[in-house]
């Protein structure tokens, strides 16, 4: 377990400074998350990665905290008298993580967090409203001191100038801050500094001489060919393979030079035009010039345009790569189940960004963003097939499990569960069914085993009774031994096949005996060995 540290740091020293540094403070927690107005997460990267303790720390004080020390010495009084109770200023460390608080309580369950007055924040917090730009720092510091509730107060250092709001621990934000601080730990191990620059200036272009034209039914005076060599000396040395911000704003500056060339040039053209009717040599060269100024401009113009998309294009694609290889590396680990999570908005992200730093920053914040939604929903797939490995051997009843996964804990749980519970009552269902047959079974078996034993006890009687009838009948139908010799010699004539029950109709008429009674006598006669025998007179 992590444990939870106080440290007794002056403000200022080199060890205040080099903690300040290894350290991920509650104020940079905005920047880390991309939510910061003030500074972006890629210069805090470079920050972290770069800076030495001191120029780290002047950094952050410049850059991140406002400089409301001493409005924060008089709002102190003021929150104690509302509280009941003196606040200290403490520093404490979670892991990586820290908190520097403006105050807790003596038993630490309530900290205090001042920002200097402006009046949209002090809006906000009247209405009860924390800005999201302001709710990591409260969480971290809640999360690191373990403090039960946090006093948020924008001040101008008077009473009547203070307002406040509580702040209570959010699980869902502690998350979110151990998962982005993870991933910015991540990003930073791994970090390759990129030169992170003001949009730069455009270089100042050199002027065309200013065209002179004096004419009188010719020209009399012109510095033409001069301005001539100089405008296309000009237009040949504009650069036109576009690579840096600085390439761009040279560019994007020739563009708006060359314009005012042509007009410029446009109006020494309508001002020689008005001296003279017709002055075919200088028309044509002013033509011929404006006309190269305007193709260079349109085409430079494009250039810039196209340039810019294909490095926004290959930025956004390097964005999608990276998130896409992240995402990956998670489902081959995951195996059975994939990440379904939308991907990052990129182009959104990468919308309005004017310079390469600007955009670089919004995708690579957009790719860390979209890392800690993987990592986080990954964690939560994890803990489910983890719960799920104990039910492995009905795995056959999920071949839906993909999409089942997806779904909260505890509505997953419950239709894995439920699903089983199902499963095991059809098999029960079915068990049930066929041990019933089986009784079934083995009750006609025994009914029918009663019913022969009882035919075998009358047939005695049966036979006794009937021989005197089959003695008649066979007295009857005896052939004479001539006749039975034509009949044995005689070709056998084609029966209609009778069924058991026409058989059994017959000799009970016959006999006067029951169905029962024939059907016993006739379970005891052997017809296959009196059809060999007739076979074998034949």
């Amino acid at each position: 377990m992590i444990e939870r540290i106080t440290h007794d740091l002056v403000q200022g020293s080199p060890e205040w400074m080099e903690f300040r540094l290894k350290h991920f403070g509650a104020s940079e927690a905005a920047a880390m998350l991309g939510l910061s107005t003030k500074v972006k997460r890629n210069e805090l990267l470079h920050m972290k990665y770069t800076g030495t303790p001191k120029e780290f720390s002047d950094w952050v004080q410049e850059h991140i905290l406002d400089k409301g020390h001493e409005v924060e010495a008089l709002a102190r009084p003021i929150v104690e008298e509302m509280l009941g109770e003196d606040l200290y200023p403490m520093v404490f460390s979670l892991g990586r993580m820290s908190a520097s608080c403006d105050g807790l309580t003596m038993i630490e369950d309530t900290a205090w967090e001042n920002k200097q007055f402006n009046q949209s924040l002090y809006a906000s917090i009247e209405n009860g409203v924390l800005p999201e730009e302001h709710m990591p720092q409260a969480q971290q510091v809640l999360f690191v001191t373990g403090a039960k509730r946090l006093i948020f107060t924008c001040s101008d250092g008077t009473e009547s100038g203070t307002v406040w709001m509580e702040v209570l621990p959010d699980a869902m934000w502690f998350d979110r801050l151990c998962a982005g601080w993870a991933q910015f730990e991540k990003d930073l191990a791994t970090y390759e500094p990129r030169e992170i620059k003001e949009k730069p200036q455009a270089e100042a272009i050199m002027g065309l001489p200013t065209l002179a034209v004096q004419i009188k039914g010719e020209v009399v005076a012109s510095n033409l060919p001069r301005f001539r060599a100089a405008a296309e000396t000009f237009i040949a040395n504009i650069k036109t393979d576009l690579q840096t911000d600085e390439d761009f704003a040279n560019a994007e500056e020739t563009v708006k030079f060359c314009e005012k060339a042509e007009k410029e040039l446009e109006v020494a053209k309508n001002a020689a035009i008005a001296q003279t009717a017709s002055i075919d040599d200088l028309m044509r060269t002013l033509d011929h010039i404006k006309a190269q100024l305007r193709d260079k401009r349109l085409g430079l113009d494009k250039l810039v345009k196209k340039r810019k998309d294909e490095i926004k294009t290959e930025i956004v694609q390097d964005g999608r790569k990276a998130y896409a290889a992240h995402v990956d590396a998670l489902n081959a680990e995951l195996g059975a189940v994939k990440l379904d999570i939308a991907a990052p908005d990129f182009i959104t992200a990468a919308k309005n960004k004017r310079t390469l730093a600007s955009l670089h920053e919004a995708i690579d914040t957009a790719v860390a963003n979209g890392k800690i939604a993987a990592d986080a929903a990954a964690k939560d797939l994890r803990a489910k097939l983890q719960w799920f490995a104990a039910h492995d051997e009905h795995a056959f009843l999920f071949r839906d499990l993909q999409t089942l996964i997806q779904k909260p804990a505890d509505d997953f749980q419950l239709v894995v569960t439920s699903r089983i519970a199902e499963h095991k009552r059809q098999e029960a269902e079915k068990e049930d069914r066929r041990k019933a047959a089986e009784a079934a079974e083995a009750q006609r078996v025994a009914a029918a085993a009663e019913a022969a034993k009882q035919v075998q006890a009358e047939a005695p009687a049966v036979e006794t009774s009937s021989k005197p009838a089959e003695e008649s009948v066979a007295a009857t139908l005896a052939p004479t031994a001539r006749d039975g010799a034509k009949a044995a010699s005689a070709p056998a004539r084609r029966i209609p096949r009778p069924t058991a029950a026409d058989i059994l109709d017959v000799l009970a008429e016959h006999y006067g005996a029951t169905l029962q009674q024939v059907a016993a006598l006739l379970s005891t006669m052997d017809f296959k060995a009196e059809l060999a025998r007739f076979e074998a007179t034949a």
